[in-house]
C-alpha cells in the first residue's frame, strides 16, 4: 500500500506565508534593530549622494517671519547651561592648519550673513527664523580645514554633541548664529553660538557650542540624537 505524501506547497502558498515569515522576523529584538539600523545607513546614503550644494532652502521675506516670542525653546537639558561668556572660546582642532581658541571677536571678522531660513523639528513643529552671524565654511576656511577631510564635529556646553558631513558645513546657508532677529543670541536660544542648517532637521542644530573638529573619520559618538537611532544625516 503506497504510504500518503504530504501535500507539496504551491508557490501562491509559499507567498502568502512571507508577510508572516517577515513579521516574525521583525518581532525579534535583534533582527529588528539590524533591519531598522541597515534601511537609516541606507537612506543616509542617499541622502548624501543626492545632496546638491548648489541648492538653497527657501528664504523668506521679514513679513513672514514667526515672532520671536512664539519660537520654540527646545533644549537637550537645560535653557541655559551658565557657559561664562566672557571666557568663552571656540576651540577648534583635527585636520586644521590653525588650531586653537578663537573669541567672538576673531569670528565677527569674517563677513557676516543674516538670512530668514525656517526651522523643521522632527517633533512636528516649524518656525520661519531671522538668523545672523558667519557661514560655517568660511570659518573652516579661516582655520585652514584640510579639503580632504569629511566632517565636522560639535562640542556644547550643556554635553550635547552632533556632526556635519562636509558638504553641508561648507554650504553657503550653514551658519555658526550669533544674533536672532537683529539682536543678539540670548542663552536659551544657544548663546554665545548655535548652528542654522536650514538644509537639516532641528536636532542637527546644535546650540551652546564650544568646540569644532575637522575629522576624517568619526568616532562612537556621532550625534546626540543619533546615537539614540535618529538618522545621521537628518536632512529636508
Amino acid at each position: 500500500m503506497p504510504v500518503p505524501q504530504p501535500p507539496r506547497s504551491t508557490r501562491r502558498e509559499l507567498l502568502k506565508m512571507l508577510p508572516v515569515a517577515g513579521a516574525a522576523v521583525l518581532l525579534q529584538p535583534t533582527w529588528r534593530s539590524l533591519v531598522i539600523a541597515r534601511g537609516l545607513a541606507l537612506s543616509d546614503a542617499i541622502s548624501e549622494r543626492t545632496f546638491d550644494a548648489r541648492l538653497a532652502a527657501p528664504p523668506y521675506a521679514d513679513a513672514q517671519v514667526t515672532p520671536f516670542d512664539r519660537f520654540p525653546l527646545n533644549s537637550y537639558l537645560v535653557d541655559d547651561p551658565e557657559i561664562d561668556l566672557d571666557e568663552w572660546r571656540l576651540e577648534i582642532s583635527g585636520l586644521v592648519a590653525k588650531p586653537g581658541q578663537y573669541t567672538l571677536r576673531d569670528l565677527r571678522s569674517l563677513p557676516r550673513v543674516r538670512q530668514n531660513t525656517r526651522h523643521i523639528c522632527i517633533e512636528g513643529w516649524d518656525v520661519i527664523g531671522s538668523f545672523g552671524g558667519i557661514r560655517l565654511g568660511d570659518v573652516l576656511t579661516l582655520v585652514g580645514a584640510d579639503q580632504r577631510a569629511r566632517f565636522v564635529e560639535v562640542m556644547c556646553g550643556d554635553d550635547y554633541y552632533e556632526s556635519l558631513d562636509m558638504a553641508t558645513a561648507r554650504h553657503w546657508q550653514s551658519l555658526l548664529c550669533d544674533e536672532m532677529y537683529g539682536r543678539p543670541l540670548t542663552r536659551e536660544h544657544g548663546a554665545p553660538l548655535r548652528l542654522v542648517l536650514p538644509t537639516k532637521l532641528g536636532y542637527k542644530q546644535a546650540k551652546y557650542i564650544v568646540g569644532l573638529r575637522v575629522s576624517d573619520a568619526l568616532g562612537v559618538k556621532r550625534g546626540y540624537w543619533v546615537d539614540q537611532g535618529y538618522s545621521w544625516y537628518g536632512g529636508l
